[in-house]
């Protein structure tokens, strides 16, 4: 399964779960960690930390577990690993502290429905 193909099984579990501002980095071409990163809101604890479930669900059911899960229990940011592509999962503050798309502006911003 490619990347890409991830990346889109990932992004439909957020939507599931009314994920709010979705945003799809492709930086392949500019970090050897991942191919993308993809980065939601959450509006509160529960709906974030189900959103992560979600994400893992559907990627387990397609054979693909995750190398590591970061911040589930406090939920203000889950870091979900899946090695090709790495999830943000954030509530609506700490996106806003971190700003994850200011710091990968090398990267290239994918529309959600051009994946």
């Amino acid at each position: 399964m490619t990347s890409r193909e991830l990346a889109k099984i990932a992004l439909s579990g957020l939507e599931d779960k009314k994920a709010q501002d979705i945003k799809i980095i492709d930086i392949s071409e500019v970090s050897v960690m991942a191919d993308y990163f993809i980065i939601a809101s959450g509006s509160n604890r529960n709906q974030v930390q189900a959103m992560a479930d979600n994400v893992e669900e559907k990627l387990h059911y397609e054979g693909v577990n995750p190398k590591q899960i970061e911040g589930y229990s406090t939920a203000n940011w889950i870091l979900m690993d899946f090695n090709d592509i790495i999830v943000h999962i954030f509530n609506e503050e700490d996106r806003l502290f971190y700003n994850l798309e200011k710091i990968w502006l090398d990267g290239k911003l994918i529309n959600p429905e051009e994946l």
